[in-house]
Order: structure tokens, then C-alpha cells, then sequence
């Protein structure tokens, strides 16, 4: 299975018009065009049902008060845990594309609506809908795909994965606000062939300053 992005080449800093959050220009961030990337995908399995995508952050700090810190760098060698920005499920296999801002267009307070997408296709909960919990503004339900925004005192550069997975399953046995950590054990004995691509993505002015 084939799967690329026009939007970037795989592996490379993922453009600021992909991200939730972009430097502000005083050292800071603040939010950003947040368009989902072009995803394409070919040569799927024999017996593909459905498509299954997932988009994660692995470099979050695992501890939740760091981004409280002044005056300091969050230190690369912190734990880190997972943030998943984007999770779909039962995308037909065709049209074997998602263009360019087709689910994305600007960061939506309280979260976009969901679960439905397109032709059957049902969003996931982000892990903005966690972060933003409790927050008196803010607060919502996140589905869909919402970008890079990474603590802008993180010392480590972040890493997004985005994991397409051919399903022998034409629907996903997950229903509701569901999570991408529930998607991930639905896909258990499910699925024929996957394939990744990634990119990176820092609001560190020291580490941008470095070309990272």
C-alpha cells in the first residue's frame, strides 16, 4: 500500500498553514490556518472494506502542569506520552484522496462537530477535546482534525505521525464520542496492510531560530 501528502515531503517540518498554532512573532504562539493536509493513498489490499486514519503526536509531556512553566524550558528528556489530533473511520477506499482543508479550515473553539464526515466516513475525538477540558472558553467536543500546537518552551522538536490503515471491516465497531485509543484496539485482527507519514513541528523560537 502507497500512501503520500503533496502538502509536504515525508518526514520534513510540516508547514505552518497544517498547524493549529504558529509563532506570534514575540516569542509565543497563537492560533493558525489549521488546514488538514492532502492525503492520497493507492495499491490497497484485496478485500479492503474501509480506511481507518490516525494522526499523533508521540513528544508530549506526559505530566500535565508544564505547560504552566515560566521562565523555563519544558527538557527533552521529560516523559512523553500520546496526543491524537486527527482520527477517522470508514473512509471508502475511493476516491483514494482527502484534499487539501476538505475536514480543516481555521481552529474552532469548543471543537468542530461530529462524528460524520463524508460517504459514511465518522470522526473521532482529538485530544484537544482532553486538553482544553475544564477551560472556561475552550471547552468542547474536538472531532476531526486539529494540527501541531506544541508548548512553545518545549525544548524537544515533535514528531506527527499519520498511520492509514486498509480494514477488512466496511464499518469500525466503535460508535459515539469515541477516542483514538479505542480506534486503535477495534483495529486489533482487522487490518490488511498500513503505512505512515509524518513530519515535524516546533513553536520553539531557540529551536526555529536553529532551522528546526
Amino acid at each position: 500500500m502507497k500512501f503520500w501528502s503533496d502538502s509536504w515531503t515525508n518526514g520534513d517540518r510540516i508547514p505552518t498553514r497544517y498547524a493549529a498554532g504558529q509563532p506570534d512573532g514575540r516569542g509565543g504562539a497563537r492560533f493558525g490556518d489549521n488546514l488538514n493536509p492532502h492525503l492520497a493513498w493507492s495499491e490497497l489490499p484485496p478485500g479492503t472494506q474501509s480506511m481507518v486514519l490516525i494522526c499523533h503526536d508521540f513528544d508530549v509531556p506526559a505530566r500535565a502542569d508544564v505547560q504552566a512553566w515560566q521562565g523555563r524550558e519544558i527538557p527533552a528528556e521529560l516523559a512523553r506520552s500520546d496526543f491524537f489530533h486527527w482520527v477517522l473511520v470508514d473512509l471508502p477506499p475511493r476516491p483514494a484522496v482527502i484534499a487539501e482543508g476538505e475536514f480543516s479550515r481555521g481552529f474552532v473553539a469548543r471543537g468542530k462537530p461530529g462524528p460524520q464526515a463524508r460517504d459514511g466516513a465518522r470522526h473521532g475525538l482529538n485530544d484537544y477535546t482532553r486538553w482544553f477540558a475544564g477551560h472556561p472558553s475552550m471547552a468542547g467536543e474536538y472531532y476531526g482534525y486539529d494540527g501541531p500546537y506544541p508548548p512553545a518552551h518545549d525544548a524537544l522538536v515533535h514528531h506527527y505521525v499519520f498511520t492509514l490503515y486498509a480494514v477488512a471491516l466496511p464499518r469500525l465497531p466503535v460508535d459515539g464520542r469515541f477516542t483514538g485509543e479505542q480506534v486503535r484496539q477495534r483495529l486489533a485482527g482487522q487490518v490488511l496492510a498500513e503505512a505512515t507519514y509524518s513530519g515535524t513541528y516546533t513553536l520553539n523560537p531557540r529551536l526555529l531560530d536553529a532551522g528546526a
